[in-house]
């Protein structure tokens, strides 16, 4: 079997390469989208009925394909999670400030928390406007310097500083310019607000540095809130975390004599000044706790050669569940796209796997718990993995296939960091694609899904998918389907299977998945992370466990 540096000279020099065959057609993956998506799993919510059937499908799945339990003998891993959930009856009272504001919950604030406490108190905290939020002292960026914010509230912008530059990566800006990195999510935020000891973090929505409009956040951040089930029972978290709409967040600005606009301009300078407020923010959030464990599945091909050594194809099979009603009275987000469609290229990719060649490394295939709550289900099996990361060669990690025809043209996801995107770009060469910039790199894609969750502990893993250039209808006809998906489908009751869809694209990704998983499984090389990649360290160090 060729390197991987030989392999990526051979594909990148010539087309005529023949690829591994896979033989996926569009029969089990229209088959298990339309169960997995049908309201007969109500939306996959872990720790609901729906939740327990798409386990069981599942792994009913893979024992009819003639994988074997991937979890010493059993087909599942536990993983321990807590549901928390927030009385809508309430609001966030500011005070103090020109004009007194009441801001209602779902329209103009979201609010949870994630201690597990029957009530949370926030009572008269001064509110601190904290630009981006963001402590980078590599980069010399500190948006708490000089405050302290231990009992305040603080509200930050989403997304990087320099999030409107028109280019992306590590010359663009101090933040990679137009391609987010992991200090501009939410989720960094909220972090970073625990650490300075906040006692409530508010974050402010925009629907283009966000990525998503605000009716994504009111079915995503209302109802029963999950979070996996500490030791501490989420004492160390913030008190109250929340969204803002950036309408409200005017109005609070500018009861305390502030303009959110000229803020904006300011914070996005290295040495903002964190403005504190005149206003004190207030707010009773009275929950329910219920604790549950949900379930991974994962399934196996033993390796022949080498079977302590891994490649990983993943993908989430949790949604939503019950959501706000859309106007036709739909309360059910089904998630066929996102992610019944993930699941079943994955089942598809693991009969192609169980078919074919024996391969060399045990491949390990595995629909995760909890990704809609914040990677949860990939976060704990990398935390407490069935086979260690230091010895997993690499993966592919599937987050809604592409069901509007072929394209021709890829977009990796983060691309550039490791070298299995180089991979890609060859085997996609040999299939006659291109490989297109990311369209939208200020959304963050990259921190988005469950590969993160390997990637930040030192794996690489592939985030690839179809670009919007169609062969039929272009990159104009392309474009205008991936918008009206994120405005009107995403998270919504609509995004439900649809038997007219066009699997051609899918199956085309499926093949470039099931290439470059060939390659790692049937070969001994380690994959790495390009020099200056900020996972590169962490695979350094664990070296010496794979020689």
């Amino acid at each position: 079997m060729k390197s991987i540096p030989a392999l990526i000279a051979l594909l990148l020099a010539t087309s005529a390469f023949a690829l591994p065959v896979s033989g996926i057609t569009d029969a089990s993956l229209k088959r298990d989208t339309s169960t997995l998506a049908s309201d007969a799993f109500e939306g996959r919510r872990p720790g609901t009925p729906g939740g327990d059937k798409a386990v069981a499908y599942i792994t009913q799945r893979m024992q009819a394909i003639g994988l074997k339990p991937g979890n010493h003998g059993k087909w599942t891993q536990d993983v321990p999670l807590v549901t928390i959930t927030t009385d809508p009856a309430t609001s966030l009272v500011l005070t103090g400030g020109a004009t007194p504001l009441k801001l209602a919950y779902g329209t103009e604030v979201v609010l949870w928390t994630k201690k597990q406490v029957a009530t949370q108190v926030l009572a008269d905290s001064p509110v601190v406007f904290v630009g981006y939020g963001i402590n980078a002292p590599e980069k010399g960026w500190n948006d708490y310097a000089g405050i302290d914010v231990h009992g305040k509230t603080v509200v930050f912008l989403v997304n990087d500083p320099d999030w409107q530059t028109a280019a992306a990566g590590k010359d663009a800006g101090p933040f990679e310019g137009r391609a987010e990195t992991y200090y501009g999510r939410y989720t960094y935020k909220f972090e970073e607000a625990m650490r300075q000891g906040a006692a409530a973090a508010l974050v402010i929505h925009d629907t283009a540095p966000a990525g998503y409009p605000w009716n994504v956040i009111t079915t995503s951040w209302t109802g029963p809130q999950i979070d996996l089930d500490s030791d501490d029972h989420g004492a160390s978290r913030t008190g109250v975390e929340g969204w803002i709409t950036k309408a409200a967040a005017e109005k609070l600005l500018a009861a305390g004599g502030q303009d959110l606009a000229k803020l904006t301009v300011a914070a996005q300078a290295k040495g903002f000044t964190a403005v504190a407020l005149p206003i004190k923010a207030s707010t009773t959030l009275h929950n329910t706790i219920a604790r549950s464990a949900s379930k991974n599945v994962i399934g196996v091909v033993p390796g022949t050669k080498f079977p302590n050594e891994t490649v990983f194809i993943t993908a989430h099979w949790d949604h939503l569940g019950r959501c706000p009603a859309d106007k036709t009275g739909d309360d059910i987000c089904n998630g066929a796209i996102d992610n019944a469609s993930g699941v079943a290229g994955v089942l598809a990719l693991a009969e192609a796997f169980e078919k074919g060649p024996k391969p060399a490394r045990t491949v390990a295939f595995m629909a995760v718990t909890g990704e809609e709550s914040g990677l949860l289900g990939s976060r704990y099996y990398a935390e407490h993995p069935i086979y260690p990361l230091a010895l997993q060669a690499g993966g592919v990690n599937m987050d809604g296939l592409t069901v509007g025809g072929t394209t021709h043209d890829i977009v990796l996801s983060g691309g550039g960091k490791s070298e299995l995107d180089t991979m890609a770009t060859a085997v996609a060469k040999a299939q006659g694609r291109t490989v297109a910039p990311e369209p939208s790199p200020e959304k963050g894609g990259y921190f988005r899904s469950d590969h993160f969750s390997f990637a930040k502990l030192g794996v690489p893993m592939l985030r690839a998918s179809s670009g919007v250039d169609r062969l039929e209808g272009g990159k104009a006809a392309g474009q205008a389907a991936a918008d009206d998906y994120t405005a009107h489908r995403y998270h919504q009751p609509s995004d439900n299977y649809d038997p007219t869809w066009n699997w051609s694209g899918a199956i085309e990704d499926l093949d470039l998945y099931y290439a470059v998983g060939r390659e790692l499984a049937d070969g001994h090389d380690w994959p790495n992370w390009y020099p200056g990649a900020e996972f590169r360290a962490i695979r350094d160090t664990t070296a010496s466990l794979r020689k």
